[in-house]
C-alpha cells in the first residue's frame, strides 16, 4: 500500500524536522515512530547549541554546526507560530572553564584560531571570568567566553516539532519497524509489524536505533548508542547566566531555576540504567564548577543515548541504495543539528541542490578516505 510520497523512520527532532520541511515543500509524509515522538535522544539531551565550545577545529563539520546555529532565532519563531510553544531558545553565551594551566594553554589555543575565523572568543582569567558568573567557582584559573553559543529547552522542542509536523499535515503511525523494504535495488517502502508501507523516498531517522533496521545498509559499529546520564537540580532563583562547562561535562541553567548537569559518555549497548559512579562524577564536576549546587535538591535523574560514530559525524543525505536518506548520527550535536539537517535532507529527498555539501556527511566516507 502506498502511503506517502516519503516514509520518515524515526519521530526525534530529526525525523519530525525533516517531516515539516517536506510538508511545506508539498510532500505526503508519514513519520513511523515505536513509542512517543521524541521520547529517546530528543528528550534526553541539555539543549546546548555550541558549536564553538564543542569543536576541536576549522573544517566542515564546523561550518555545519555553525550554520545550524545561525538558523535557530528563526527557526524558535517559526515554531512558535505554527504550534503555540516557545521552545525557550536563550542567548545567553557559555563559559568553558579551565581549573589548572594544562586546561589555560587549550582554551587559548581555541580562542586563537576561532578569532582567525572571524568567530567571538574570549579567554578570560578567573578574575575576569567570575564578573560575568558571581557563582562559578574560586578555583576557576580561566574560561574562554563563547558570547554566540546559546540554549533552548529541548524538551519544548521536540513538542514544538511534533505539533508542528502534524499541524502542516505529517502523518505520524505508532509501531515496529522490521526492516526497509527493496525492490530491484531500490528502496521502496517499510515494513511495520508485517504491513509494508510503500513510498518513493524513506529516510532513516532512527537516531543510536538506526543499525537495527533491516536493509538500511547501517553496519552496527557505524552507529552506536552512547549513553549519557543527565541529573536535574532546582534552585530557587537562578545562580547562573550562562552555561558553564569544564573538560568533564556541563552545567546548564533554565530560567525558571532548573539546573541540567551532565554527561557521561558510555559505549554499554541499550542499557539505560542510571548508576551511581555516573551520578557521582555529574555531581562532582557540577560542584567544582559553581560549589553553591551543593545545596539544590536533585529533582530527576536520567540516560539516554546519544547516536555515536566512529568519527563523530552524521551521516546525511544518499544511503546505499537509491530511495534511501540517511539523517542520523548526530551524537552529541543533534539538538544544534536539527535545523539544518532537516533542511539538507528535505533538499536532498526533493532532488534539489543542497544548500551545503554533503560529501563530507556520506554513508561511506569512511571507505572514500581508505582508498584515498
Amino acid at each position: 500500500m502506498r502511503v506517502s510520497d516519503v516514509i520518515i523512520v524515526g519521530g526525534g527532532i530529526m525525523g519530525c524536522g525533516i517531516a515539516l520541511r517536506l510538508r511545506q515543500a508539498g510532500a505526503r509524509v508519514t513519520v513511523l515512530e515505536r513509542s512517543i515522538p521524541g521520547a529517546e535522544a530528543s528528550s534526553a539531551a541539555a539543549g546546548m547549541l555550541a558549536p564553538q565550545m564543542e569543536s576541536d577545529g576549522p573544517g566542515p563539520f564546523l561550518d555545519l554546526c555553525l550554520r545550524s546555529r545561525g538558523l535557530y532565532p528563526a527557526f524558535a519563531e517559526e515554531l512558535r507560530e505554527l504550534s503555540g510553544v516557545d521552545i525557550a531558545y536563550k542567548p545567553c553565551g557559555i563559559l568553558k572553564v579551565a581549573f589548572a594551566d594544562t586546561g589555560v594553554h587549550h582554551l587559548e589555543a581555541t580562542v586563537l584560531w576561532q578569532r582567525g575565523m572571524g568567530l567571538r572568543a574570549e579567554l578570560l582569567d578567573g578574575e575576569q571570568a567570575r564578573a560575568l558568573e558571581p557563582k562559578l567557582s574560586a578555583r576557576a584559573v580561566a574560561a574562554a567566553h563563547f558570547p554566540d553559543d546559546h540554549q533552548v529547552d529541548n524538551r519544548l522542542l521536540v513538542r514544538a516539532l511534533t505539533m508542528a509536523a502534524a499541524r502542516v499535515g505529517a502523518e505520524f503511525r505508532s509501531g515496529y519497524v522490521r526492516g526497509i523494504v527493496h525492490e530491484d535495488g531500490r528502496a521502496v517502502g517499510v515494513d511495520l509489524d508485517g504491513e509494508v508501507l510503500r513510498a518513493d523516498a524513506i529516510v532513516l531517522a532512527a537516531g543510536s536505533w538506526s543499525s537495527l533496521v533491516q536493509g538500511a545498509g547501517v553496519e552496527a559499529k557505524s552507529v552506536r548508542p552512547a549513553r549519557g546520564q543527565m541529573i536535574q537540580l532546582q534552585t530557587r532563583l537562578p545562580l547562573l547566566q550562562r552555561v558553564l562547562t569544564s573538560e568533564k561535562g556541563y552545567v546548564v541553567p533554565r530560567a525558571d531555576g532548573r539546573v541540567i548537569a551532565g554527561s557521561t559518555m558510555e559505549l554499554v549497548g541499550f542499557d539505560k540504567q542510571v548508576t551511581a559512579a555516573g551520578l557521582a562524577r555529574i555531581l562532582d564536576m557540577a560542584l567544582e564548577l559553581c560549589p553553591e549546587l551543593g545545596s539544590a535538591p536533585i529533582t530527576e535523574t536520567w540516560a539516554g543515548f546519544r547516536p555515536w560514530t566512529e568519527d563523530k559525524r552524521p551521516y546525511l543525505g544518499e544511503g546505499p541504495t537509491p530511495g534511501l536518506f540517511l539523517a542520523t548520527g548526530h551524537f552529541r550535536n543533534g539538538i544544534l543539528l536539527a535545523p539544518i539537517t532537516a533542511k539538507l535532507v528535505a533538499q536532498a529527498v526533493l532532488g534539489e541542490r543542497t544548500t551545503l555539501d554533503l560529501a563530507p556527511f556520506r554513508y561511506d566516507r569512511g571507505a572514500a578516505r581508505a582508498r584515498a
